[in-house]
């Protein structure tokens, strides 16, 4: 069983995997109340599915980019589950999690993440037959008008943390950009353990002394 753990933005999301299907999930919003929340709701999904943290196989957590004290929050958790039973840590970029709930779709994919101060974390993903949606380069923080005029004139879907004022400039922006339904854009701790799983098998494991949380910096400087 691999235990999912993202606190990455406000959305909590907490899943339990057992390599073939998802055991339990749970996801919810929280607004500075990750650190009083999590430990018990770990506590609640692992009782739940009648197994303890000493059993799991491995740990995933969401390490970002995303807010300052939930990405502490939720390595910090991770890391002492992991330390405590010696189990595997696996990091996972917030935006992928996101991504890796689409199947193939025509354009490119945007996926974005909430940063504060009308800002967001985004990232550009195109779609590999073989490997599913891999982003284009490193994520970003930028305002919603100098991403829209950084992209190309071509068929984009959106996805993530879209609020309605940005939903509105996305589609005045172009005619070929969609957004994806709320549904589809939160981001799913079951996805999460799932890529936790698939990089289990192989052997791709972080270090749970050096594993850190992905920090973007603000190009205006604020």
């Amino acid at each position: 069983m691999i235990l999912a753990i993202d606190t990455a933005t406000r959305w909590t999301g907490l899943a339990l995997h057992d390599g073939t299907a998802v055991i339990a999930e749970a996801g919810w919003r929280s607004i500075n109340t990750q650190t009083i929340e999590l430990s018990p709701a770990i506590a609640g999904l692992l009782k739940r599915a009648d197994t303890d943290s000493g059993e799991l196989k491995g740990i995933a957590v969401a390490i970002g980019p995303g807010s300052y004290t939930g990405l502490r929050v939720g390595l910090a958790v991770a890391k002492g589950i992991a330390l405590a039973h010696q189990t595997p840590l696996l990091g996972v970029p917030t935006l992928d999690i996101v991504a890796a709930g689409f199947g193939a779709l025509d354009g490119k994919l945007v996926i974005v993440a909430e940063a504060g101060r009308t800002r967001v974390c985004a990232a550009v993903y195109r779609w590999n037959g073989r490997k599913g949606w891999q982003a284009n380069a490193a994520p970003i923080i930028e305002s919603w008008p100098n991403l829209l005029d950084t992209l190309a004139d071509e068929p984009i879907t959106f996805a993530g943390e879209i609020t309605l004022d940005a939903a509105k400039q996305i589609r005045a922006a172009n005619k070929a950009y969609r957004l994806a339904t709320p549904a589809a854009s939160t981001r799913r701790a079951g996805c999460l353990a799932e890529i936790g799983w698939q990089r289990l098998r192989k052997g791709q494991l972080d270090d749970v002394a050096s594993l850190a949380p992905i920090y973007l910096k603000d190009p205006g400087g604020n």
